[in-house]
């Protein structure tokens, strides 16, 4: 029988040292899983199911080309509210500032005011007294292109003997061919001066569509009632001539400028301005389909309708509306132009753009011109990608510029050189 021992209670200091690694913790080896991931269903009514239908039309979207992503984002026609670029809404500008997220700066950028810091002439005066303030353009070119805008004025005013309109068709019928003219005549004239006017596209009486989410309600009634449903707007503007480039304009002020600007915050219900809600097609449209090597704007130019009397506004105590009518114009109509760019080159509300899309713009009344710049600089607008957005977009504009006094026996009286400049400025921007 073997005999006990008993062993001492401390271990002896010559031990051999704690060797098993066993209770040592490690990482364990990362495996792969043997089974797919827990998801949603896509057909139940909860929130995590419609969160994944939304990422997958999201992640669809993203994959497809321009053609079906533009078919795809305006596939579902709800009810919106259709946004009239002229409208005589009390305070429309600063409305459709919030809906586009667009800031407005008043007068032009710096690449157009330093041609008019410089201006030694008055109205009217002749044209040898502001050849040198144009840059890029000769003295006899000027002066070429200051009895050209002479002769068109005079041929519809003076020359031409022409019956009195149909109700309400002025404007079309009298002051649409003096810009059509117009415009035909100086891009002519300046097509040697700026590369690019010789490969524009000039349009007549285009069409353009825009469509967009901003902001967000709770409906009230039906079967969706208590859902929240984003607000959809659509533009449908049918400017008078617009000019589409190959290449883009150069960006009017640094992306990062915009961080800073003040956007409008209005808070009630669209269809207070008022506004109202159609159910149509959804278009996104730029005056052209997207083969058109054409793909950039240039300048829109747009005629004020007939209801517009800067005489019957004064009389009627809303002078102050008078400017508010041509910037509501000039801000919905180049928004529309430009986002429509923006898509057309693959940027939409969860691809926000990587660089900059510039337009111009010029308003007109036959006597007064108004000029407006627009930058686009974001196109996610919805509530989802807007929370930690700080781009805005802005707008430049002028107040109502006039051209001439009148016509008197056969010679146009009081003609402006600053509104030429302007106008040769705007045509022969280029990158």
């Amino acid at each position: 029988m073997a005999a006990r021992t008993r062993l001492p209670l401390l271990f002896p200091k010559n031990l051999p040292p704690f060797r098993n690694q066993r209770l040592v913790q490690t990482e364990a080896a990362a495996k792969d899983p043997a089974y797919p991931p827990i998801v949603p269903s896509l057909t139940a009514k909860s929130k995590s199911a419609l969160r994944r239908q939304v990422e997958e039309h999201v992640q669809k979207i993203r994959a497809s080309p321009v053609e079906e992503k533009l078919a795809l984002i305006t596939r579902i026609q709800r009810e919106k509210f259709v946004v009239y670029p002229q409208t005589f809404a009390r305070d429309a500008d600063r409305w459709y500032q919030h809906f586009t997220k667009t800031a407005y700066i008043p007068g032009l950028p710096e690449k157009f005011t330093l041609g008019q810091e410089h201006t030694g002439g008055e109205e009217g005066t002749p044209p040898a007294a502001a050849q040198t303030t144009v840059p890029g353009i000769e003295n006899d070119a000027f002066a070429d292109i200051r009895s050209m805008i002479s002769r068109v004025i005079l041929q519809e005013h003076w020359y031409q003997k022409k019956r009195k309109p149909f109700l309400y068709r002025e404007q079309e019928l009298t002051v649409g061919p003096v810009l059509r003219n117009l415009v035909s005549g100086l891009t002519y004239s300046l097509a040697k001066y700026n590369p690019l006017i010789p490969l524009c596209s000039l349009d007549l009486n285009p069409q353009v569509n825009f469509y967009w989410n901003r902001g967000q309600r709770i409906i009230p009634r039906g079967h969706r009632r208590g859902r929240l449903e984003p607000y959809r707007f659509q533009i449908d503007d049918h400017p008078h001539t617009q000019i589409r480039i190959t290449q883009q304009l150069p960006e009017f002020a640094p992306l990062e400028a915009s961080y800073d600007a003040e956007v409008p915050e209005i808070t009630f219900a669209p269809n207070l301005m008022p506004m109202f809600r159609r159910q149509y097609v959804n278009n996104i449209f730029t005056g052209s389909k997207l083969p058109d090597p054409a793909r950039y704007g240039h300048t829109q130019f747009h005629l004020v309708p007939d209801r517009y009397h800067r005489d019957r506004m004064a009389r009627q105590q809303q002078s102050d509306q008078v400017e508010v009518f041509l910037r509501a114009n000039g801000l919905a109509s180049l928004f529309a132009w430009t986002g429509a760019q923006a898509m057309y080159q693959g940027f939409w509300n969860y691809e926000d753009v990587t660089r900059p899309f510039m337009s111009q713009a010029v308003i007109t009344d036959g006597h007064f011109f108004s000029f407006f710049c627009y930058q686009l600089n974001t196109v996610a607008l919805s509530v989802e990608t807007d929370a930690n957005n700080p781009r805005k977009n802005l707008l430049w504009g002028t107040e109502s510029l006039r051209l001439y006094d009148s016509v008197q026996d056969g010679e146009v009286v009081g003609l402006n050189d600053n509104v030429i400049k302007l106008l040769v400025q705007f045509l022969m921007n280029q990158p």
